[in-house]
């Protein structure tokens, strides 16, 4: 088995896509798992694609076959069918990586802890979530844990803020703040005014995965890390950035708007993604914000863009920039 041979779960993801990107620049030998792929197997942008189900444990087992690591990025889409899917596809990879004696590394999420735990999450913070995800997202984290303590795994969990990135568009800023595809008249914050909240560039998120997986023999069985990615003081600084980052490439300043709550909660009896939406609005309401202490310790810095220029490149790869910019 090579040491830098990886199984993507989730590829066609936001994070899911970024590792493929950075692991294959960085010398790995990449499998990524897909459904609908229309055969068994193909090499693109020196990516082994491998058609298969992360729902179906024979396919997951079958694609990780010489895989020293398994990145389990994949979620059901637009929040629908977690209790069905979520704990399922983590026993699949549980299985599969004990099968090949590898390492899972698991983007978690802040869904994992109540108001009783804020304003500042630490590692070792009580998780104990208010919401049916988030109870989830716990016992999926629990598994993964006791399977380390076991001896089957190796688990890397890094957990970050609410994900924005190039071509990314399953989060809040594609999803809710502006619309991918035309330069935004306005920008809509989801925050509760004065309320500060914390941000995650999945470029910086995945250079800090393999960051940890390149040093991942040093590291406990169950290693959780915090980044701290950007803090927005105030729930208004994000929205700023953006206004500057399309000012300065020659469109009018976008105007600073509240999120519509309101419209969200009428609609949500009729659409499960946005019954779901309304679920984590809690996190908005409270300043929630990780530090990077014990991350720092192991790798010294934590991988930073700057924020305009994160931004610069996503809202460039949405299509919200003027042409030619």
């Amino acid at each position: 088995m090579e040491a830098k041979s990886v199984l993507v779960l989730g590829p066609s993801g936001g994070i899911g896509g970024e590792m493929l990107r950075q692991l294959v620049a960085q010398g790995w030998r990449v499998r990524a798992l897909k459904r609908g792929l229309g055969t068994a197997s193909r090499l693109a942008d020196g990516v082994e694609w491998v058609e298969g189900d992360a729902l179906i444990a024979h396919d997951v087992r079958r694609a990780s076959e010489g895989c020293a690591v398994i990145v389990h990025a994949v979620n059901p889409p637009g929040y629908r069918g977690w209790g069905q899917q979520v704990l399922p596809m983590i026993e699949n990879t549980i299985a599969a990586a004990a099968a090949q004696g590898a390492t899972v590394v698991l983007p978690g999420t802040v869904y994992n802890y109540g108001p009783d735990a804020f304003p500042v999450l630490h590692e070792d913070s009580l998780q104990r979530p208010l919401t049916r995800k988030g109870k989830i997202r716990v016992e999926m984290e629990q598994r993964l844990r006791e399977a380390s303590e076991q001896g089957m795994v190796r688990v890397i969990v890094v957990r970050a803020g609410d994900f924005f990135g190039p071509g990314a568009r399953n989060n809040w800023l594609s999803q809710g703040m502006i619309r991918p595809g035309e330069v935004p008249a306005e920008v809509k914050l989801p925050g509760a005014p004065g309320v500060g909240h914390q941000y995650a560039y999945l470029p910086d998120v995945a250079a800090t995965m393999i960051a940890l997986l390149d040093k991942r023999d040093e590291l406990p069985v169950f290693a959780s890390y915090h980044m701290a990615g950007y803090w927005d003081h105030d729930g208004t600084g994000f929205g700023q950035a953006i206004q500057r980052v399309v000012a300065a490439h020659g469109a009018k300043l976008p105007k600073l708007k509240a999120f519509p709550w309101w419209l969200i909660r009428l609609a949500a009896p009729f659409n499960e993604t946005l019954r779901e939406m309304m679920e984590m609005r809690y996190l908005w309401l409270r300043a929630v914000r990780m530090e990077n202490q014990k991350l720092r310790q192991v790798l010294g810095t934590e991988p930073h863009t700057p924020l305009e220029t994160a931004l610069t490149r996503t809202l460039g790869s949405l299509g919200c920039l003027p042409s030619g910019a």
